[in-house]
């Protein structure tokens, strides 16, 4: 799901920084990029992470920023390797883009991740462990305000394209309605011209069964009750709680399109296809946007 969350502390000469970025994906991929001093923390910190982030792809980055007032014992000199991946990459960048000037490149890329980095001789204490513990809980929980915000906002989408289905679903009645009649007079125009073709009577008792058959192959009565229904729990779902919602949401949304799928096969009017088109395009937007819902 996606979700932003930013967390920071001061310790002696540098500044800790946390922040936790993900898009959508069905299972959780977590990437973590920590600075070399909590290289040794990383099973610590990824037991931090997982049970809060449970879904998506995630990208999490713990780097240090140097204090004004740091020394050279504090800080290895600039990682001329780091430096010149990255003025090479914004250089490219520039050109692609057509922006003039390099006055603050030098500046800004000192400021990115393992460009200065701290000493590598630099142990990490308990008490920065623990601050840092701590800084990782503030992170989760600003994050977790962020999806809870994108969340509220995705459930008024969400309700507002399940109406759009029902309301779709409404306008197919009047054709329904009156496309049984006209199938109903089209075959027996046939069938008279046949008779008078081939000079032998129809049998109306044959006839009536066979046009029973044929209706019944056509009726959608069942596929627009199931459809209703599976909109229905969808909303239920929605509003429930705990984690699998959105796997669950995607399985409903699967068996709708079963439907409208099964609508489009027996639609044999121009009218009606267009409005199974109509739904099928908004159940491809809920789709898309399900992966974002844990």
């Amino acid at each position: 799901m996606t979700g932003y969350g930013k967390a920071e502390y001061m310790h002696a000469d540098h500044k800790t920084v946390i922040e936790i970025r993900s898009v959508n994906s069905k299972q959780l991929d977590l990437t973590l990029k920590t600075a070399n001093l909590f290289r040794d923390r990383d099973p610590q910190i990824r037991a931090l992470l997982q049970p809060t982030l449970e879904r998506g792809k995630v990208d999490v980055s713990i780097y240090l920023e140097q204090d004004a007032q740091c020394t050279a014992h504090d800080w290895t000199p600039i990682n001329k390797e780091a430096f010149a991946y990255y003025y090479k990459e914004l250089a490219e960048l520039q050109s692609t883009l057509g922006i003039s000037g390099n006055q603050n490149i030098i500046e800004a890329i000192l400021r990115l991740p393992d460009v200065m980095c701290i000493n590598s001789e630099k142990q990490l204490s308990d008490e920065e462990w623990e601050k840092t513990q701590i800084c990782i809980k503030e992170a989760l929980e600003h994050y977790q305000a962020f999806r809870i915000q994108e969340g509220a906002s995705l459930e008024n989408m969400f309700r507002e394209k399940l109406d759009g289905i029902e309301e779709l679903l409404a306008e197919v009645e009047p054709y329904e309605k009156g496309r049984v009649q006209k199938i109903k007079e089209h075959l027996l125009q046939n069938l008279d011209k046949l008779a008078e073709q081939t000079k032998q009577a129809v049998d109306k008792n044959r006839l009536e069964a066979e046009l029973i058959y044929y209706l019944e192959k056509l009726d959608i009565t069942e596929e627009k009750v199931r459809l209703t229904n599976h909109i229905k729990y969808f909303r239920e779902t929605l509003s429930g709680e705990g984690t699998g919602v959105g796997k669950k949401l995607g399985f409903i949304a699967q068996e709708m399109g079963r439907e409208i799928n099964t609508l489009g096969s027996k639609s044999n009017q121009s009218e009606m296809q267009i409005i199974v088109v109509k739904m099928k395009d908004i159940l491809e937007q809920i789709k898309e946007q399900v992966l974002n819902v844990l």
